[in-house]
């Protein structure tokens, strides 16, 4: 993983560089498995499901992201910068963007409308970003 790329966005202020904390990022992995195990919840609705693993996924993005020693304001960059804070696919962090833009719908406009396939996606993603994010070891 090359951290270069998000180096150039520090210097476009797009990013911050600030130094990782412990206790942020267990925080941040204890309130993701814990938003990811009730996503899981048998008859929780779509929408419930669709916005704790979104949650979970925001919360273990932005976790990788502190982990390395950088901070965002914007919480789309979080996930686009997934392909170098752990590696993920970027078919996979499509997905999430692609749910963010699903939840910026429901939350300013009232629209959402997900499909069982992209709430699966979301779900599957959230629990591989978790191991990855794991895999990372202490702070």
């Amino acid at each position: 993983m090359t951290l270069e790329k998000l180096d150039n966005l520090v210097k476009v202020n797009k990013l911050k560089v600030e130094p990782p904390d412990q206790h942020e990022f267990d925080g941040m992995l204890k309130a993701a498995k814990s938003r990811l195990q009730d996503a899981r919840v048998e008859g929780l609705s779509e929408d419930g499901q669709f916005s704790l693993a979104y949650s979970a996924a925001h919360a273990l993005a932005l976790a990788a992201m502190r982990w390395h020693g950088y901070r965002s304001e914007n919480r789309y960059l979080v996930f686009q910068c997934l392909e170098h804070t752990i590696g993920l696919e970027n078919a996979k962090w499509r997905v999430l963007d692609k749910c963010h833009a699903q939840r910026n719908l429901a939350e300013y406009e009232g629209h959402l409308e997900i499909t069982p396939q992209l709430l699966e996606a979301l779900l599957d993603i959230t629990e591989e970003l978790l191991e990855l994010v794991m895999a990372l070891g202490p702070v």
